[in-house]
């Protein structure tokens, strides 16, 4: 009599992983749980569970424990987020910097207590390591919006270098985009991300009209940015909704001279 019962299926191949692709499962794992955790609230344990692997074998790849994996995936969130604000030099340089904005506000989107925890320092895994990636994807995100801006690389480098005013603007910037990401997970991530979006751009506009004011750079800057906008655009909508309320203000201006 023939046995009818189904053959057992073939044993699946087991690939053993390189130790760069360990290396990089392992950092997901933990960019999972440091994404929505504080980091000091985040055991080797649920590391392991999350990889599906052992605790020795985390140990093995991180000796330094928790704090190691936590400045590795740091150092890997970090590089991610370095490439939110990579743009091509394509298109008006207001419609550049808010596709920008989009992807960063998804970012902290996604990683919303995670990103909390890092930029308000509260985690006792904090180091001067840790602040100083931090402090990279600042200056990366600033020197990325300087090159939309015109002023890209040094000197040196044969770029047109970006003087204090301007520098010290795109940095305070950065910082009002940071604090304003902060508050929005707080106020739970209202407005609607689009709105934000629209009016950090706003603020940039803003920040370099102000500062064009008294900055001949900036002035020139804002020439060159306003010939490439398009009336549709960031720019032309916010000309559109700030003309009318300026021209409220030609009261405070000096009266012309009498002619002689």
């Amino acid at each position: 009599m023939t046995s009818t019962a189904a053959a057992p299926p073939p044993p699946r191949a087991y690939r053993r992983l390189s130790v760069e692709e360990r290396r990089a499962q392992l950092l997901v794992a933990a960019l999972g749980l440091f994404a929505h955790r504080a980091p000091d609230e985040v055991s080797l344990d649920e590391v392991a569970v999350a990889a599906g692997v052992s605790r020795p074998l985390v140990y093995r790849y991180f000796p330094g424990g928790r704090q190691q994996l936590y400045e590795a995936a740091l150092g890997s969130a970090a590089d991610e987020l370095k490439l939110c604000f990579t743009e091509p030099a394509v298109g008006p340089p207001t419609e550049r910097v808010a596709r920008v904005l989009d992807r960063y506000l998804r970012f902290v989107d996604e990683h919303d207590t995670g990103f909390s925890a890092l930029l308000r320092g509260g985690s006792v895994v904090e180091t001067s390591r840790t602040t100083s990636i931090v402090d990279g994807v600042r200056r990366a995100a600033a020197e990325e919006i300087l090159s939309h801006l015109g002023r890209i690389g040094g000197a040196d480098a044969g770029g047109r270098s970006a003087g204090p005013r301007l520098r010290m603007m795109v940095r305070s910037w950065i910082a009002a985009v940071e604090a304003a990401s902060l508050i929005w997970l707080d106020e739970g991530k209202q407005p609607p991300a689009a709105e934000l979006r629209g009016w950090l751009v706003d603020h940039l506009i803003a920040l370099l009209a102000a500062t064009a004011a008294t900055d001949e750079e900036t002035a020139a800057v804002v020439r060159d940015l306003l010939a490439l906008e398009t009336p549709g655009g960031p720019a032309g909508r916010l000309a559109e909704l700030v003309i009318p309320v300026v021209a409220d203000a030609a009261h405070l201006l000096a009266p012309a001279p009498a002619a002689d």
